[in-house]
């Protein structure tokens, strides 16, 4: 009986000489109809640690190894989609510090509106 072989993504590589691989396939729902993705997370077996987490590869079925290996990578199908992100150090000089939040409040604050009854006073004296 030939064996199985499916093809899925990297999630883990923390194990030693044992690689996860979440395979999707997409199905159509019973009731609804739709087209969903489901996915399942094998255990497979990486002899010389050679995959990372992100890659594309293809699994075989194999006889037991573990309690949960019953697979072993084939090969890489394609590298991994990360890309390096580099933080850059803010320049805290005094010149480019900006100016403490407290000043700047008070510089925008405009002048206090007067309240009704201060509205009223000056109605009443406006009339008189």
């Amino acid at each position: 009986m030939p064996k199985r072989v499916l093809t899925g993504t990297v999630v883990s590589d923390k194990a030693d000489k044992t690689v996860v691989v979440r395979v999707e396939r997409r199905v159509k729902h019973p009731l609804y109809g739709k087209i969903i993705k489901l996915s399942k997370k094998y255990h497979a077996h990486d002899e010389g640690n050679a995959y990372k987490a992100g890659e594309q590869v293809r699994i075989q079925e194999c006889a037991p190894l573990s309690k949960l290996k019953t697979w072993e990578v084939l090969e890489r199908i394609g590298a991994a989609k990360a890309v390096a992100v580099e933080i850059a150090e803010p320049d805290l000089t005094p010149e480019a510090a900006p100016a403490r939040p407290a000043e700047e409040k008070a510089e925008k604050k405009p002048a206090k509106k007067p309240s009704k009854k201060a509205k009223a006073e000056d109605v009443a004296e406006a009339d008189a």
